[in-house]
């Protein structure tokens, strides 16, 4: 469905919110990046496709609102998504696998259970959708050193974490695109909505072009989301076919 907005620039005397400003998709900006006033051109270029989602107001208190709960669902998928890859980098690094574009379990998995072989038993174990490092000792109890090895340890710890990552942005994918999907299957009715609560044709055209953008950087969003899922889908995938071959 296609939505039309009001092409308005160069309006005098204009106040503007300076959150409303902000980009969507903002990278960390240097000095010479800083946002221009809504009343000057941006290119499309300065978008970032990464980075965290912000809204700007468009005046219409439900679409305020939804555009929020966007923001605040994909920061949290977005943020977990982040510490998905450092852990699998440092777990990567820490046991010297191979590190490339793949967030890739299974040679790491391999170097841990030959490294242990002789002391402890180490499998991978799934329950529900948590996947976790089992280490058994293969020693009696006396003659097992009282605390684990700390780079066994680590990776333990490693892969709870990824494990935990890989779960939340599952779940904050489902969420945000029926989020998503509202605002989108909207269309029209939304600009309906912001020219309503607009008292002047100025603020008329700030608030439309705050709703351009918003929709813009949403579905610019949705795309970045699709692939951290599958990304996270393709870690859990990889843990369950470990698992089933310990």
């Amino acid at each position: 469905m296609s939505v039309l907005f009001c092409c308005c620039r160069g309006g005098v005397g204009t106040s503007e919110d300076p959150n409303e400003r902000q980009p969507l998709l903002h990278p960390n900006l240097t000095e010479s990046d800083k946002p221009e006033s809504a009343r000057k051109a941006r290119p499309a270029t300065r978008v970032s496709r990464s980075g965290q989602l912000v809204q700007k107001r468009v005046g219409v208190n439900v679409l305020d609102q939804r555009f929020s709960d966007v923001a605040d669902t994909f920061n949290q998928q977005h943020e977990s998504y982040n510490v998905l890859k450092e852990r699998i980098t440092s777990l990567l690094c820490t046991f010297d696998c191979n590190h490339d574009s793949r967030l890739s379990l299974n040679e790491c998995m391999r170097k841990i259970k030959k490294e242990y072989e002789d002391s402890y038993r180490v499998t991978m174990v799934i329950k529900g959708y948590d996947f976790s490092l089992s280490v058994v000792p293969l020693k009696s109890a006396s003659e097992v050193e009282e605390y684990l090895p700390p780079r066994l340890r680590l990776a333990q710890e490693e892969l709870r974490s990824i494990s935990h990552c890989a779960k939340a942005i599952s779940a904050a994918g489902t969420k945000l695109q029926e989020l998503i999907d509202w605002l989108l299957n909207m269309g029209e009715q939304m600009v309906e909505q912001v020219r309503e609560v607009a008292t002047t044709h100025q603020e008329r055209c700030r608030l439309e072009e705050n709703l351009a953008e918003n929709i813009q950087e949403v579905r610019r969003a949705r795309e970045l989301s699709l692939g951290y899922r599958q990304q996270a889908g393709e870690v859990q995938n990889e843990a369950a076919q470990i698992a089933g071959l310990t």
